[in-house]
């Protein structure tokens, strides 16, 4: 059991609880509570807007968002195998794990996901967005058989699914709010700011995952050549993908302050976009861009891992920031 919660990266799938966790209740509730609507209950009350989703939906949202998660991890390593005992000398399937049992677990974490995500696409009256998950395994599958063989186009893969799990929580809670306060309310004000908030995340999400995906090849770049794999490194060479990774990280701090400049101008955020995701942010491209040591891109791989926990986190504070009308 301990060799099967190694496979499917079960910090990485607390990340994922958290983060959708963290965009329902630390983001989406207080911002729909900065709204008032009118009900229709004969007295004109004028009441702040809820989450409407339910709870046993919203859990089964974030189930299959971990089982479908899960399972890439499961196929990946059933892949990798050959490049992982070249770059980290060891591996769990073929050794702890047999590869047919890791075969089935692939199965029945993907069965399991998409069957949750299809339950709760029906309740949210949009059957076709259990496709999504659907849709989201084969890549997941065709990832770890292909793409991330090819240049870029796996980092990109990653960092879109990356990018879609804050993105889950507001696509699927936006049609419950909709339809119930269509039928409960005078008219159902503009709800695109709930896009625009958890967007802001995603995008970071997405940006700090391609970045580290990027900085993962360059550390596995041995591996990957040897097995005639067309990652960046291998492709442009190292010192090209250490350029595209200083280019990334100075991008995302540049967009990061006009963002906070342009849209929210708080003290709280820009002293902690400052100290804990911009500084951390430059020490990696101190390690991409000076270092030659290969424990030392391990640790901007870590780290970039912290700074986009430290992403996820602003939510709290961003809760803080809405509640004290502070933007």
């Amino acid at each position: 059991m301990k060799e099967f919660f190694k496979l499917i990266r079960w910090q990485n799938l607390l990340i994922v609880i958290l983060t959708m966790v963290l965009m329902r209740y630390a983001v989406i509730e207080p911002l729909l509570g900065r709204v008032t609507v009118t009900l229709l209950d004969g007295t004109g009350t004028h009441v702040p807007m809820n989450l409407q989703c339910p709870l046993h939906c919203f859990i089964l949202l974030v189930a299959a968002t971990v089982f479908i998660t899960a399972g890439g991890y499961v196929i990946n390593d059933y892949f990798d195998i050959k490049t992982d005992l070249i770059n980290r000398g060891k591996v769990i399937v073929g050794t702890k794990i047999p590869r047919r049992q890791a075969m089935m677990w692939h199965n029945i974490l993907n069965i399991a996901g998409v069957a949750a995500g299809a339950y709760v696409s029906w309740k949210a009256g949009s059957l076709w967005l259990g496709l999504l998950f659907l849709l989201v395994s084969g890549l997941l599958y065709f990832y770890s058989a292909s793409y991330k063989r090819q240049f870029l186009i796996g980092n990109l893969i990653v960092a879109i699914m990356t990018a879609m799990v804050p993105f889950l929580v507001v696509i699927y809670e936006w049609p419950f709010v909709y339809r119930y306060y269509n039928a409960n309310a005078i008219g159902v004000p503009p709800l695109n700011f709930m896009f625009w908030w958890i967007g802001g995340f995603s995008l970071f999400a997405f940006i700090t995952t391609l970045t580290r995906e990027i900085i993962k090849d360059i550390e596995d770049y041995e591996g990957d050549r040897a097995f005639g794999m067309n990652t960046m490194p291998v492709t442009l060479g190292i010192k090209g993908s250490r350029i595209v990774v200083t280019a990334l990280l100075l991008i995302t701090i540049a967009s990061l302050y006009f963002i906070w400049a342009f849209y929210i101008s708080d003290r709280i955020t820009l002293l902690y976009l400052s100290m804990l995701v911009v500084l951390p942010l430059l020490y990696v491209v101190y390690l991409t861009a000076l270092t030659k040591n290969r424990k030392q891109i391990h640790s901007a791989s870590t780290i970039m891992k912290v700074i986009m926990l430290s992403g996820i986190l602003y939510s709290l504070f961003l809760e803080v920031i809405l509640s004290g009308n502070l933007i």
